[in-house]
């Protein structure tokens, strides 16, 4: 697979704080990438370092094929790790006409950003006119004007309505079919799960996994389980060779499978052997429950 940005034990220092800690992973061309962490989990530091805004402590980082010095190969990134910034009594396409001046690109591709962002029948109102999730629509159409090969975009649905939400989503899927790699830094789990085919899960600065989503959540799931002699249940899940994992609250016992079985073949074993259940459901981990597992090791 073609790399578009590969980072080796990336560092970044602020002090005493250690913001990014010893960070490797690869962004291969073609897919949809999230940096996912709670707030203050290093996720910005590192977009900023790869942008050079942010100087690293120690470790290294390489766009494309390592021969292209950052400088020339950020002409072919887009970024929106900021609030949009425009002028607030010029229209869209003034606004994006003067970001194409800075940025040396031919304005040929306005009104097809702004179609793509869904805002080409408001390309003549001024952006003070523009909701928040309007504003941050042309904020990704004006990174889009230099045909970037990978978009990259720090919390793209940060205060934004469900609508808006939902409206930035879609055009993030809908640039990724176009063929451009998306990068985003993103602390909700559901905006991964839904948006992204892979995942760096980073807490305190250190990688806790990174890899595809489908595969993060590719756990054979867990039952939820009562009855009413919980004591022999619990010793013969704990003699089960199928389990990983068992946990009880509140009167609920929860099972992790660590292979293939279905709720059937369970009940009937557990009737067999004398236990008779009085509430029985079969759950398949979520992207939320995977990383709750990931972060309670730190």
């Amino acid at each position: 697979m073609e790399p578009i940005l590969t980072i080796n034990n990336l560092t970044k220092q602020f002090g005493t704080l250690t913001a990014v800690n010893n960070l490797s992973f690869t962004i291969n061309k073609g897919n949809i990438y999230g940096i996912l962490g709670p707030n203050g989990s290093g996720k910005s530091t590192t977009l900023g370092i790869v942008l050079n805004v942010v100087n690293k402590t120690s470790g290294d980082f390489k766009w494309f094929d390592g021969h292209t010095t950052t400088h020339h190969a950020l002409k072919k990134v887009g970024a929106i790790i900021e609030r949009p910034n425009f002028y607030p009594y010029m229209t869209a396409t003034q606004n994006l006409k003067l970001v194409c001046k800075i940025k040396g690109v031919n304005t040929n591709k306005i009104d097809e950003t702004l179609e793509t962002v869904g805002l080409l029948d408001r390309k003549n109102s001024r952006f003070s006119s523009y909701s928040l999730g309007m504003k941050q629509r042309l904020a990704i159409a004006s990174a889009l004007l230099n045909d970037p090969e990978i978009l990259i975009l720090d919390e793209p649905t940060n205060g934004l309505d469900p609508q808006g939400i939902h409206q930035i989503r879609e055009i993030i899927k809908q640039i990724a079919e176009k063929g451009t790699t998306i990068l985003l830094a993103s602390h909700l789990l559901d905006e991964v799960e839904k948006v992204c085919t892979h995942v760096v899960v980073l807490r305190k600065g250190v990688k806790l996994y990174s890899g595809r989503v489908d595969e993060m959540i590719s756990s054979h799931g867990f039952f939820e389980l009562k009855c009413n002699n919980q004591d022999a249940l619990i010793k013969m899940l704990e003699n089960h060779k199928s389990f990983s994992k068992i946990k009880t609250k509140d009167g609920l016992i929860t099972a992790f499978l660590n292979e293939r079985m279905d709720s059937g073949t369970f009940n009937q074993f557990l009737f067999e052997n004398g236990i008779i259940l009085t509430h029985l459901v079969q759950r398949k981990e979520s992207l939320e429950e995977q990383f709750l597992q990931l972060t309670d090791k730190l």
